[in-house]
C-alpha cells in the first residue's frame, strides 16, 4: 500500500468515527513526532500494539479486500499472569461496503464481532479442521446469546446492535452491505503475529510504499 493511501484512509476513518459519535483516545491523533516526544511513558501502548492497524492483506486492492482497525485495549501474549496485564482486547473497525476480510480463524482467541452502526455486517462461518481446511460440517453459533444452526459456509447478517460470538477454530470471513459498517470486536487477548490462520495464504500486515511522509503510525511501526 502507498503511504498516501494509508494517510487518507485514517483521516477518513477519524471523520467517520466522529460522524458516528465514537470518540477515540488521544493517542489516535498523535503524529510520529508526538510519539517520539512521548518517550517511554507510552511503552504500554507500544507493547500491546494499541492504535491504528490497516491492511490490504497484500492484495493491493484495499477497496475490495482490506480492513481498517483501531485497537483500543489489549494485553501482551508474552506477559505472565502475575504482571496484572489485561487478558482481554477491544477493537473498533471500519468494514467498507463490499470490502472483504478473507477466511481466517484463531486457535486461541475467542471474540464477539458487533455491528455498532452503518449498513449490515455479513459474516460467513465454517469449521476448520486440524490441517486448517474448511469442513462440510454444520455450525452452531450464538447471535446475542441466541443459538442458531447454519450450514457450512453459512451466512449471518447482523444489523446495527447485533453481534456474533466466534470461538477458536471457527473460520470466518466478513463484509458489509448497504453501506460501510462501524464494527466492534471484544475478545480475549489479541495476538495478530501468531494467532491468525488464513485459509488462503495472505499477509496480515501490508507492504508500504513511502510516497509521502507518515501522518500517523500504524501499531506495527512504533519500534
Amino acid at each position: 500500500m502507498k503511504r498516501s493511501t494509508i494517510n487518507a484512509r485514517i483521516r477518513a476513518a477519524i471523520d467517520l468515527f466522529d460522524t458516528h459519535r465514537f470518540a477515540l483516545p488521544p493517542f489516535a491523533s498523535w503524529s510520529p513526532a508526538a510519539w517520539r516526544e512521548a518517550g517511554t511513558k507510552a511503552d504500554d501502548i507500544r507493547r500491546c500494539r494499541l492504535g491504528w492497524d490497516l491492511t490490504d492483506f497484500d492484495r493491493d486492492d484495499f477497496t475490495r479486500c482490506g480492513l481498517l482497525l483501531f485497537t483500543l485495549r489489549n494485553g501482551r501474549a508474552t506477559a505472565k499472569p502475575i504482571e496484572g496485564v489485561k487478558p482481554y482486547a477491544e477493537k473498533i473497525m471500519i468494514v467498507g461496503d463490499a470490502q472483504v476480510t478473507p477466511w481466517h480463524y484463531h486457535l486461541v482467541k475467542m471474540e464477539d464481532i458487533i455491528n455498532r452502526s452503518g449498513g449490515r455486517l455479513v459474516v460467513d462461518v465454517c469449521r476448520a479442521d486440524v490441517e486448517g481446511r474448511l469442513t462440510d460440517d454444520a455450525v452452531e453459533v450464538s447471535i446475542d446469546g441466541v443459538r442458531r444452526s447454519v450450514a457450512a459456509r453459512g451466512r449471518i447478517e447482523l444489523s446495527p446492535g447485533e453481534s456474533i460470538t466466534l470461538p477458536p477454530r471457527l473460520a470466518h470471513q466478513f463484509t458489509a452491505v448497504g453501506g460501510a459498517v462501524v464494527a466492534g470486536e471484544v475478545s480475549s487477548l489479541n495476538d495478530d503475529e501468531t494467532d491468525n490462520y488464513f485459509i488462503d495464504p495472505v499477509s496480515r500486515f501490508p507492504s508500504i510504499e513511502e510516497d509521502e511522509p507518515a501522518e500517523y503510525l500504524l501499531c506495527t511501526e512504533y519500534s
